[in-house]
């Protein structure tokens, strides 16, 4: 088990032509210092130039340990695949390599803390309100997506000293702003059952048009309804694919909050990258429909993607209890309705350990990060500071519904057989 410190990196200037043209805020020094720590492994600290090579106090790592992941041998023929499933149903065979790369410790609650910190800092641009300070190093950030007010995909990138670790933070839903209306089409689009209705007296606008009658549900419509340029899975494609063009060499994480969590479970599972997503809702049904390639399942129900979602007990969301024309998600216009995630789940029972009640305002990354992440003297689980990471076995989203072919081609309801 290793450690790494993060710093951004000046390369950052000229990266992601196709989705902004970021700028650095600030401008900085570093030097770098290697040496055994005391369990014989190698620590990487890079740290501001201050005239003494001894002041590590503004320093942070972040702990990493080898971690399996599944990747396309092509990218190519996983695109491919993907589309060809996605307009003609049909299924077409990836091969997966397994390799051994360096991941993050999800054991570790500080680096879980500070994987969360860079989530929520997605959010904003430094010196705003709801900055999080991690690292002296991290406080200058390149951001991506801000040029264009309304793009709801934006967030920072964070570069490690040497460049060989590379994090993506995705923003999440911001409920009141220019990107408010994009981040809830994408909400209601991958995270409900059928179009973000509700139920059948659903009255709020849907997202798509695919609901024929009853509970039933067209899934190619479903399916076609996720080819958009708007949809922000595509755009987090091009990110990615730019990041690895300009950094072949360099490990790729994916992390992010809510729906930022759940768009970095669905990049990280495309490209076997590891991610980490907090509080997110469930996306195994958003990848199904997304008709994502995954690696086969061996011994667990769940393909062996290289995803850990953390989320507490006291948040709906993850949960998939937000739900029904009275709740107050359905109030704002959300049909947050899938539960069910992909990867491990790393779930804090806030409930149980802290006396909370299940609360939609306990999905805020501030309450993960200040009131669970870094508070001491929890034992959430006999002797473990952080939960174990599980697999989400036998999971059903939207057991009530049925999901077939149930528009002709023109796109109208065929004839009700019962």
């Amino acid at each position: 088990m290793t450690s790494i410190l993060f710093v951004l990196s000046n390369i950052f200037n000229i990266l992601l032509c196709r989705i902004a043209q970021a700028q650095p805020l600030l401008a900085f020094d570093s030097q770098t210092i290697l040496w055994p720590n005391s369990r014989d492994n190698l620590e990487l600290t890079t740290g501001f130039v201050k005239g003494r090579q001894d002041e590590l106090a503004l320093q942070m790592s972040v702990r990493t340990r080898p971690t399996t992941v599944f990747r396309p041998r092509s990218l190519d023929a996983l695109h491919h695949a993907r589309l060809r499933s996605l307009h003609n149903q049909e299924s077409e065979m990836v091969e997966w390599d397994e390799l051994i790369v360096s991941g993050p410790d999800v054991e570790d609650r500080h680096t879980l803390s500070q994987l969360a910190r860079m989530s929520g800092n997605a959010y904003v641009l430094p010196g705003q309100k709801n900055w999080y300070e991690v690292d002296a190093a991290w406080n200058v950030s390149f951001p991506f997506g801000w040029e264009d007010e309304s793009d709801g995909f934006r967030g920072h990138v964070f570069f490690s000293s040497d460049n060989s670790t590379i994090v993506l933070a995705i923003k999440g839903t911001t409920l009141n702003g220019p990107t408010s209306k994009k981040d809830k089409f994408n909400d209601n689009l991958l995270f409900s059952c059928c179009c973000a209705r509700v139920d059948i007296s659903w009255v709020f606008r849907t997202v798509c048009d695919c609901y024929v009658h009853g509970w039933r549900c067209d899934d190619p419509c479903l399916s076609d309804a996720l080819i958009q340029d708007s949809l922000f899975y595509s755009v987090g494609v091009r990110l990615v694919d730019d990041l690895r063009l300009m950094h072949p060499s360099s490990n790729i994480w994916l992390v992010g909050h809510s729906l930022g969590g759940a768009l970095a479970s669905l990049l990280g599972s495309t490209y076997g990258f590891p991610a980490v997503a907090f509080e997110s809702p469930g996306e195994r049904l958003a990848a199904h429909r997304l008709h994502l390639p995954l690696p086969p399942v061996q011994k667990s129900t769940v393909p062996p993607v290289p995803v850990t979602h953390v989320y507490h007990s006291g948040d709906p969301i993850p949960q998939g209890t937000c739900t029904g024309f009275g709740s107050p998600c359905a109030q704002v216009g959300f049909a947050l309705e899938t539960h069910c995630h992909l990867g491990k789940s790393i779930v804090f029972d806030t409930v149980g350990k802290l006396g909370w009640r299940v609360d939609v305002r306990k999905h805020i990354i501030r309450d993960v990060i200040t009131k669970i992440l870094e508070i001491d003297g929890v034992e959430w689980e006999e002797g473990r500071d952080v939960p174990l990471a599980r697999a989400e076995e036998d999971c059903v989203d939207c057991f009530k519904w049925e999901f077939g072919h149930f528009k002709d081609d023109s796109g109208e309801d065929s004839p009700y057989q019962g």
